[in-house]
Order: C-alpha cells, then structure tokens, then sequence
C-alpha cells in the first residue's frame, strides 16, 4: 500500500505554508532557517499538528459508526483541542479526558487556554489527576466504556493521536507535502528539526521520507527534540510508530538507525516546565521574526535548532526545516512568565 490508498477526510487549508526566517538566520550566523507553519494549518481552533493527524482518523471513525471521539491529554492539550474542534466541524461529540500532565504553580491551568476552547467548542471535559504519561490511562478506559453504558459508539484516539494504527498517516504525508513543496520554492531541506513526545508526528515524518527516498529522493536528516523529559520512552514509542507507518505505506525496507534521531538536553528536568533555554527561544523567535511559540513543546524544539546551529553541529551550508507544530493557546498558563518586556539585544535591520 502507499499513503493514496488511505482516506482522508481534509481539515487542513491545503499544505501549511513554508518560509524562511531571514532575521534568525542572520542572528544565528549558521544554517539558513525555515519554517512550516501547523500553527495556522487549519481554521479549526487554531490548528496544530494533531489536526493533520486526524485527517486519517477521521474516515475510520465515520466509517465505523462512531458518534464520540474519546481522548486524553494534559488540561492544557493541544491535542484534546483538536480532537474537540474536528468533533464539532463532522458533528460528532467529544469527550476528553485532562490529566495533570504538568507540575506547573498557575490557579487557571485548568480554566484558560486550549482546555477553555474545548469547553467553548462543547466537549465533555473531565479532569482527573494523574500525572503525565504517554502510556494508556485507565480513566481513558473508563470514558470510553462510560459512552457505551449511555447508548454511543466510542472512537478511542490515544494521547497525540499516536499509538493509533493510523497515527502516523498524517506525518508521512507531510512529507510528501514538504517534497511537493521544494520543488516549487527551488530549495531542498536537507535537515528537520521537530519536536518529540508521543512521537508520530516525527514517526510519520521520518516514514514518510523514507518512502520518498526509496522512490529515488535524497536523504535528509529527521532530528526530534524530547520534550517530555523520559527520553528512552520517547525514542522507544517513535522507533516503534516510525517502523509500523513506513510498512504500512509500503517501504519495502526496516529503517536505518540513523534515521531516528532523538535529542535530550532541551527538555529540561520535567514534561512542560520551561527551562531557561525555552524561554530565551520564545524570546528570540518572537522578537526576531514575530512567531510567536509556546512552553511545552517548541519553545523547547526551537531551542535545540538554537543551539545546533550555533554550536555548528547542524553545518553551516544546511538548509533547515523547523516544524512549528503549534501549541500558542498554552501560553495562557503560564502568563506569569510574561509579566514584563524583556528586549534582547539584537541588530538592527
């Protein structure tokens, strides 16, 4: 099979745009940046990367007869988010399951931000406080077992929309999307730098780019940042999603080694607290180029890029793709961080 014979139900515009970061680049005085956008990917509830992913899932819902998408995240998921406004835009009905994923001091953790645009967009919110795990929950279990009791027909999606048979569809095609997309800018993105928790977002990526190798394309570099502070868990679930979606899409060949590449030192000590580094990336990126990323996840992907550039570890003639999986809504929580302006010294022009 080939990622074709897969349905697709679009949520997406169209591809997310692709552009460079010329002030960023000029900063960093290294490789030259770029940037794809899943922030604005889509006009459901700010979009995201997960909004990609269920573009797959979506068809396998509907054609099982489903009326409730059941899943589980943070109480500032993006993911949960998501799955609330894909719900809404097929006229299904959500029920989500918010975990204490995040040890983090705000009293409206659990009022602002994404958790509020699902409460907005009607889903049925549950907070429970577990901590973060990207394994499966009982409380998960337990929603879809309580949708049966009450006369519905559950669709479990996972954490991330991950650990789903078809979680890595989404990713692969962005992939061949990215391919599509050079050939029309006349540039080739020899490098990727996106960031890693429950893996199939870089799974599908480093998937999909595996198949378009084997159709005679060039290889690139897939380097994932951890951001959930459990490395061996998140190289383990991204190996296994990665190896599963490229025989799905008919790679005739297990992948490389070298091509999962999963980097640790920006995650900092604990899953969504921000570390020094997350902070100066949000800072820089934002007053650099006015994109504008979050705490949890690409502030600290971005922070990786920072420091591979500059440290020359990606080399000076790479061309990068930095994937901007989206997640702003989360800055909500975390205002206290923002309290004051803090102006970097940059040049000017």
């Amino acid at each position: 099979m080939s990622i074709s014979d897969f349905p697709r139900h679009q949520l997406t515009f169209g591809p997310s745009p692709v552009h460079p970061l010329p002030r960023l680049t000029a900063h960093l005085g290294g490789a030259s940046i770029w940037a794809k956008r899943e922030d604005c990917n889509s006009g459901l509830a700010y979009g995201g990367n997960k909004t990609r992913k269920l573009e797959y899932l979506v068809p396998d819902a509907l054609a099982q007869g489903a009326d409730t998408l059941v899943s589980i995240g943070g109480y500032q998921s993006n993911h949960t988010r998501q799955v609330a406004a894909v719900a809404a835009s097929v006229g299904l009905k959500a029920v989500l399951v918010q975990e204490n994923w995040v040890d983090w001091p705000d009293c409206v953790n659990d009022r602002v931000g994404n958790i509020l645009l699902s409460r907005i967009m009607g889903a049925e919110v549950r907070i429970d406080p577990a901590g973060f795990g990207i394994g499966f929950k009982d409380s998960w279990a337990r929603a879809i077992e309580d949708v049966k009791q009450r006369g519905g027909t559950p669709y479990a999606i996972p954490a991330g929309a991950s650990d789903h048979r078809l979680g890595g569809l989404g990713f692969a095609n962005w992939a061949y999307e990215v391919e599509q997309q050079e050939r029309e800018l006349g540039v080739f993105f020899d490098t990727i730098v996106v960031c890693a928790v429950t893996g199939s977002t870089q799974a599908g990526m480093i998937a999909g780019f595996a198949a378009l190798e084997q159709a005679g394309g060039r290889p690139r570099r897939v380097i994932g940042i951890d951001a959930s502070a459990k490395i061996k868990e998140t190289r383990d679930q991204v190996t296994r999603i990665a190896t599963a979606t490229a025989e799905l899409i008919g790679v005739g060949r297990p992948l490389r080694d070298d091509e999962i590449t999963i980097l640790p030192e920006w995650a900092g000590d604990l899953y969504g607290v921000p570390v020094q580094s997350t902070l100066d990336a949000i800072r820089l990126t934002g007053q650099l180029e006015g994109v504008v990323i979050d705490p949890v996840y690409e502030g600290k992907s971005m922070a990786g890029l920072i420091d591979l550039v500059t440290t020359g570890q990606i080399p000076k003639d790479a061309t990068v793709l930095y994937a901007h999986l989206g997640g702003q809504p989360a800055l909500n929580a975390y205002s206290g961080l923002f309290t004051h302006t803090q102006p970097l010294r940059l040049p000017v022009g």
